[in-house]
């Protein structure tokens, strides 16, 4: 089973921007097509971006434009660089391997994740 372990959150000012990374176990991550979620509080938890093996990407609307998903295959990992950062972006970020658009929809259990805040 897949294991994640994500890091690189932290307090930014709006207008701001921050990279967040994830760490995968195993040697098939290539494979997988790995998605960014984010929970706040008192929300559910939603996919935001998503790139597939072969990195192609998708973002949910309300960051297109701002947020970019990368990874670096040789080193299992998955990245989201964000930025013009607003205080409505402030979550737990977590990271997964996915199957689908549902958040249900996951190979891996889930991280500790790691807290964005953004505010002033």
């Amino acid at each position: 089973q897949v294991q994640l372990v994500e890091s690189g959150g932290g307090l930014v000012q709006p207008g701001g921007s921050l990279r967040v990374s994830c760490v995968a176990s195993g040697s098939i991550f290539s494979i997988y097509t790995m998605g960014w979620y984010r929970q706040a509080p008192g929300k559910q938890r939603e996919l935001v971006a998503a790139i597939t093996s072969g990195g192609s990407t998708n973002y949910v609307d309300s960051v297109k434009g701002r947020f970019t998903i990368s990874r670096d295959n040789a080193k299992n990992t998955v990245y989201l660089q964000m930025n013009s950062l607003k205080p409505e972006d402030t979550a737990v970020y977590y990271c997964n391997a996915n199957y689908g658009p549902h958040v249900k929809d996951v190979f891996g259990s889930w991280g500790q994740g790691t807290q964005v805040t953004v505010s002033m």
